[in-house]
């Protein structure tokens, strides 16, 4: 996520089904309607972002024992409940590595300190159940090309398919990549998530704006070799980056739709897909970074195209914002995805509130309020989800207690 990238709702749909009061088999049981005595319960995204690399949310720290890493996963989704939140999004596999036994990557470092290291439990599977259980959907996070916040391929285990295919990796900005533009790597990459989705009832597969790497001043991202191979009818590098990501983008939601169509696609990218001054089809924002152009990621296109179930943008500005205005984005948002049936749902900068670096509008426990109320005028919005569990934890200025008085006095299921 953008938010900790140095390491990283609206009321809608009142009408709630009788007949959902029923639970799926293996999936998180439904909340009681207006049949059993409650109050019409809505549908919306309450989500929580729960970030593992560098240990970042949870574990607090690598090389806990099984039971404590698990007590301090299963106080993460107690406190959700507690904020009547509905969905969990974990990060199942930060840096090329897995939070389950997986048979195409080692165990996460997060977990023990050393990859590779079996933890001695099953924290995907643990999570899965543990959530279900408290009525949250455990949406499955994966970075796909990320392979380590270092540049050094002798610290990944001897093992780690990195090591074996050396000319998959390029290193950037102090860190390790896959490739992109090497087919083989797509098709690993989208093998390794797929494991995790075929052994496990997750409700989600998410992905963040982690595609190509973000801009580093000095530096080049060295796939010419590749754009040799491969680039040919391409009128420029950037064109045939973006069909490298289309590509990821469309085969993996075409994989997971055919092993589990019940299984959701989403995306979180970064909150600004083009300015208007680039595009006249962009926002009207000044964004230093451009998904399109900087991240050679169209996810415009991926909506229009139907590509996605779900789209997050992570609008991490807040209202009044000289370059990036919240109050502009969410409804270019919510034009963008008009008649597409991509739900959108908003990615909201919880761990910027009470932040003493940030502006003085993050000081302000309403802030977050706002948006929500902000959001709820905007009739394609169909949630919010929060960054990050840490920070819905602490709730260093009270912004998630305003948010969850304001707007979440009463549970809510997700939209389906």
């Amino acid at each position: 996520m953008t938010g900790a990238a140095g390491a990283v709702a609206g009321v809608v749909g009142a009408a709630a089904v009788a007949g959902d009061a029923v639970a799926r088999p293996g999936r998180a049981p439904a909340l009681p309607g207006p049949a059993a005595g409650r109050d019409v319960v809505r549908r919306e995204l309450r989500g929580v972002w729960v970030a593992t690399v560098a240990n970042t949310d949870w574990p607090s720290k690598p090389g806990l024992p099984a039971a404590a890493q698990r007590d301090e996963l299963t106080a993460l989704l107690d406190r959700a409940v507690e904020r009547k939140l509905n969905a969990v999004i974990l990060q199942v596999r930060p840096t090329a590595d897995a939070l389950w036994p997986s048979a195409y990557e080692p165990w996460a470092e997060c977990l023990t300190g050393t990859q590779g290291k079996d933890p001695g439990w099953d924290p995907l599977g643990t999570a899965v159940r543990e959530a279900h259980d408290r009525g949250l959907e455990l949406h499955a996070w994966f970075n796909p090309y990320r392979v380590a916040n270092h540049t050094d391929p002798s610290r990944l285990t001897a093992d780690h398919p990195a090591r074996r295919n050396p000319g998959w990796v390029l290193p950037y900005g102090g860190k390790l990549y896959y490739n992109p533009g090497l087919p083989e790597v797509r098709a690993f990459v989208q093998d390794a998530m797929l494991d995790a989705v075929r052994r496990y009832d997750v409700d989600a597969v998410h992905w963040d704006d982690y595609f190509y790497p973000y801009p580093v001043a000095g530096q080049s991202f060295a796939d010419g070799d590749a754009y040799e191979k491969y680039g040919a009818g391409f009128p420029d590098r950037a064109a045939w980056r973006r069909d490298n990501t289309d590509r990821l983008v469309r085969e993996m939601s075409e994989r997971v739709k055919a092993l589990k169509p019940g299984v959701r696609f989403g995306v979180s990218p970064f909150g600004v897909w083009r300015n208007a001054d680039t595009d006249p089809a962009g926002s009207r924002t000044r964004a230093g970074v451009q998904t399109y152009d900087d991240l050679y990621a169209d996810t415009r296109g991926w909506i229009r195209k139907g590509w996605l179930d779900y789209v997050v943008p992570q609008l991490y500005w807040h209202i009044g914002n000289a370059a990036a205005d919240y109050a502009e984005l969410v409804p270019w948002w919510s034009d963008t995805v008009r008649g597409t049936g991509v739900d959108l749902f908003i990615g909201e900068a919880l761990y910027k509130c009470g932040d003493p670096a940030q502006p003085a509008a993050w000081q302000d426990p309403a802030e977050l309020s706002r948006h929500v109320d902000f959001a709820a005028g905007h009739d394609q919005v169909r949630g919010h989800a929060y960054f990050s569990a840490k920070s819905v934890a602490a709730d260093r200025i009270g912004a998630m207690d305003r948010v969850v008085a304001d707007h979440y006095r009463s549970r809510a299921r997700p939209p389906r």
